[in-house]
């Protein structure tokens, strides 16, 4: 089949290319910045087209030629998604059936019915039904909590489970859950390819146990080989109130929690499992939970997680180019620029720049790191908890605590966009350049566009701790490149079993 998918830059969609590609099928992907998947594994196997969901013209290029629509397309951290998400899906499934689309398939999440829906659940039935009522055959998929290594919903129970010994928590943490992990999610995606006729239907997937939030909790403990956790259920915990806390104790901020917690007080629970009578269980049957929770740590464990749920750009973030660029012109900017000889080569050098952030931090004033990043976090921001992907590779377009890896030329230049909450737009500029036959030289330059009188003062405020901050980054980056010691490899659990399906169990 010819499959193109609308979402690849994203959690699930840049775990599914490789899953379709395995299973023998070709694949298109359309995205908003094609250079975010400049090193995905599978970018050379793939077509990639530039466009938006939200431009018609793009989407009739992306679906000329294909036979399968793969739709994986959410707009949650804007405050009018539902919109958004609706005339997006509308114009798409116009766009499908002139161009010849034989089936779109669509992820949702579980709409309980005869229960009052969040936005969130209640959007994702709205554009399933979309699809449904297309003239373009549709499979509608939806599941409640996807466990895999990376996804909002897993890194939101991992850490409130592991931070947090004793839980004060809603007492609807106590409604039911039928959690799927996410190989599951894909064996069913890749199914629905294959699936052949007039088949127009949404079936509820999900794994083979349904729990509850505080099971699911303390499951994970166990797994995790963590003590016993302490929760406490109590009425007067709002689904926003909860949310708030955890915007502070989770990588997981406040635009995408409220939605998660708001979808909580419903009972997501499989109505029926007649998609069985379509795509038979998985080889082996479907994952039991403690399994899947096993699987994600052994890939977090392993520093091999493909996607995660911070990869894909907000709808809204900036896309513009660097202000410094020959197309830019008019407006303020402050730079601080800051430059360093070193004995380290140039590839050590590299070696510590791109390692930068995570765990491995910021190589200057910890405590003011940290305290800027809990007060992003109290303003809804990325804050410093997204952390990074892998601890020594970076990806174009993928999330590196509250930055944007915007530009990596490896082993030259890192360019980092930042998003946390600044009245402006700002960036940071690691360079590294060799230095003759003598070391390398280390070449840093932060730079901010200021909005209006608030952007001006903000970059005043700060510039007398510029000597602090980026003047230790350079010192102590270098250092490091002087004295480098590689880094062990990490301890796994005692299960030898991969998180996705291979290809040929998919087929």
């Amino acid at each position: 089949m010819r499959c193109v998918i609308f979402g690849a830059t994203g959690y699930i969609g840049g775990r599914l290319v490789p899953e379709l590609l395995a299973a023998g099928h070709t694949v298109r992907v359309m995205a908003r910045d094609p250079d975010k998947l400049a090193d995905a594994a599978w970018r050379d196997r793939v077509t990639v087209v530039r466009g938006d969901v939200t431009r018609a013209e793009d989407v009739r290029g992306a679906l000329a030629g294909q036979q399968v629509l793969y739709y994986l397309v959410h707009s949650l951290t804007r405050a009018d998604f539902d919109r958004v998400d609706r005339d997006a899906a509308a114009s798409v499934a116009a766009e499908a059936a002139r161009a010849g689309v034989t089936r779109v398939v669509y992820l949702g999440g579980i709409a309980p019915a005869g229960q009052s829906l969040s936005r969130h659940l209640a959007s994702r039935a709205e554009v399933g039904e979309i699809f449904l009522k297309g003239s373009v055959p549709a499979v509608v998929l939806r599941a409640a909590v996807i466990l895999g290594s990376g996804s909002a919903s897993f890194e939101m129970l991992r850490y409130l489970t592991e931070r947090l010994p004793v839980m004060v928590t809603p007492r609807w943490v106590r409604n039911r859950i039928q959690p799927i992990a996410v190989r599951d999610v894909l064996y069913y995606l890749v199914r629905a390819a294959d699936l052949t006729g007039e088949v127009n239907a949404a079936w509820d997937i999900g794994g083979p146990e349904v729990l509850t939030y505080v099971r699911m909790m303390r499951d994970y403990a166990a797994v995790a080989a963590l003590p016993r956790r302490v929760i406490v259920p109590v009425p007067v915990l709002t689904p926003w109130l909860s949310a708030q806390w955890v915007n502070l104790v989770t990588p997981v901020p406040r635009a995408i929690a409220v939605p998660l917690m708001e979808s909580l007080v419903n009972d997501v629970v499989c109505a029926d499992h007649q998609v069985a009578d379509y795509i038979p269980d998985p080889p082996g049957g479907l994952t039991p939970y403690r399994r899947a929770v096993a699987l994600a740590l052994n890939r977090i464990r392993d520093r091999d997680v493909p996607t995660r749920w911070s990869d894909a750009n907000p709808p809204d973030s900036p896309s513009d180019p660097l202000p410094t660029d020959p197309d830019w012109s008019g407006g303020s900017l402050y730079t601080d620029v800051r430059e360093q000889h070193t004995s380290a080569d140039p590839a050590t050098l590299w070696s510590v720049v791109e390692a930068i952030g995570g765990e491995n931090g910021w190589y200057s004033f910890p405590l003011a790191w940290s305290l800027r990043g809990w007060l992003d976090r109290l303003a809804g921001g990325a804050g410093l908890r997204r952390g990074r992907r892998d601890p020594h590779r970076l990806r174009a377009g993928e999330a590196l605590d509250w930055w944007r890896v915007e530009y990596l030329e490896r082993g030259r230049l890192l360019r980092l966009r930042a998003e946390m909450r600044v009245p402006g737009r700002a960036w940071l500029e690691l360079s590294v350049a060799p230095d003759g036959a003598h070391g390398s030289v280390y070449h840093q330059r932060a730079l901010f566009e200021p909005h209006g009188l608030s952007g001006h003062l903000y970059w005043k405020a700060i510039a007398p701790f510029h000597a602090v901050i980026f003047g230790g980054m350079v010192r102590n980056i270098t250092g490091a490149a002087e004295s480098a010691v590689p880094a062990g490899p990490a301890p796994r659990l005692e299960l030898d079993e991969s998180e996705h399906r291979s290809g040929g169990e998919t087929r």
